[in-house]
């Protein structure tokens, strides 16, 4: 099981022959894995801190405080959303978690929420956002050139498009919360093109291998760990995978600790296409999935997690 580690500045600033290398190792760690891991970016520790700082800050305030920014018409889409009210597909046990949603700050509908009571929240975490956005960006690029598709082929799908940054608070636990088999973040695939994670706070993430096995996922404070979503793999007719992964409990010991996480979830605009691509299929390997818009697939599997009724 290999998941690489990759310099994404040889892909920007190299040459041809730096380019198809990063592209074509992508690919295979995505095609045999679903992962990779990427450094070298533009989303320095100073943006990385001030983000971490700021939710932190959020999530220490009171129920009372935190409910303020819980919109349920919004779907989980935008601001704050309760504990256990999320998810995995096919479970009907809540994930030991609460989270924040901060949607694409060039797009007014919907609009940010921003707790007031949190300073330069909106500030940064727009300027994160949008930096985590043209990393991936760059990432589907390479995708593409590894796809052998236009490598422009993502920019208008995806940029102001439904992506989403979410910050999750693994709360401290005690024995009675686990008792059940409930977990922090329990087996699933992401709904989205490509999934960016920055360094969690602790260890905890777990990917399952084609040989059924769960093995833990690693990566250094300065790097950020990617993956593929479902709608990628549909696209690709599963030429990149997209890899079953969860977040375990701690040991005993530390079930009393936080966890803290920011993935940054890629989505493309509600009308891409998600048909899988002609040089993905044949006669030889036919289509495995139906014909489908992103917007129709991310209401389809918001309703199988909890967010949507």
């Amino acid at each position: 099981m290999n998941v690489s580690t990759l310099d994404i500045s040889k892909f920007v600033n190299g040459d041809e022959n730096d380019k198809n290398f990063f592209s074509q190792e992508l690919g295979k760690s995505f095609n045999q894995t679903g992962f990779a891991i990427i450094r070298n970016h533009d989303l320095n520790k100073e943006k990385t801190d001030l983000l971490y700082d700021a939710i932190k800050a959020f999530f220490s305030l009171d129920e009372e405080n935190k409910i303020k920014y819980y919109f349920p018409n919004l779907y989980g889409q935008r601001g704050y959303v309760v504990k256990g009210q999320e998810h995995a597909k096919g479970s009907k046990k809540g994930d030991l978690k609460e989270f924040f949603h901060i949607g694409n700050p060039s797009i007014s509908h919907p609009q940010n929420i921003w707790p007031h009571e949190i300073n330069n929240f909106s500030e940064v975490g727009s300027e994160v956002f949008l930096t985590l956005e043209n990393i991936g960006l760059i990432i589907l690029k390479a995708i593409s050139m590894y796809l052998d598709i236009d490598i422009k082929y993502f920019d208008d799908k995806v940029k102001g498009g439904d992506s989403i940054l979410r910050s999750i608070h693994y709360y401290p636990l005690d024995p009675s919360d686990v008792s059940d088999g409930a977990v922090r973040a329990a087996a699933h695939g992401d709904i989205n093109l490509i999934t960016l994670l920055m360094g969690a706070s602790a260890d905890g993430l777990e990917i399952l291998t084609k040989q059924n096995k769960w093995i833990p996922i690693r990566s250094n404070d300065d790097e950020l760990v990617i993956n593929v979503g479902d709608m990628l793999e549909r696209l690709t007719n599963k030429k990149l995978m997209s890899t079953i992964h969860r977040v375990v409990n701690p040991s005993v010991d530390k079930l009393a600790t936080s966890r803290y996480s920011i993935p940054f979830f890629m989505h493309p605009k509600s009308e891409m296409d998600l048909s899988c691509l002609s040089t993905c299929y044949s006669e030889n390997n036919p289509k495995q999935f139906k014909d489908i818009t992103a917007g129709q697939f991310l209401e389809e599997r918001l309703r199988d997690i909890g967010l949507k009724s």
